[in-house]
């Protein structure tokens, strides 16, 4: 029987493509290591689907690039590209952050 949703739940947070490149901001990886280290520092598991399609949108953008293979696994890097985006992107949340804090306090 599924579990009910709570409405109230606003669940883990789970874009795949900023999850990914924060995990390659410490170093180059292959899917399966990106998949730990994201369900590590974030709670969220992504899916082999959803990593590998966001995988080659970030690849299409030039955000990250893949390295030669290691045996059977593919390793990626980010880009100075996709470190620009992503500092972009910290820099967004941090003001929500901000700005969501500041306004809870008030309340």
């Amino acid at each position: 029987m599924p579990r009910e949703k709570d409405p109230f739940e606003l669940g883990r947070y789970s874009d795949p493509s900023l999850l990914i490149l924060s995990s390659l901001a410490s170093g180059p990886k292959h899917g399966y290591a990106m998949m730990e280290d994201i369900a590590a520092f974030s709670g969220t598991k992504l899916e082999p689907g959803t990593l590998y399609g966001a995988l080659a949108r970030l690849e299409r953008q030039g955000w990250i690039v893949p390295l030669p293979p290691e045996e059977r696994r593919r390793p990626y890097r980010i880009t100075a590209a996709g470190v620009t985006a992503l500092r972009e992107q910290i820099a967004t949340m941090s003001r929500i952050v901000a700005v969501s804090s500041q306004r809870l306090s008030t309340t």
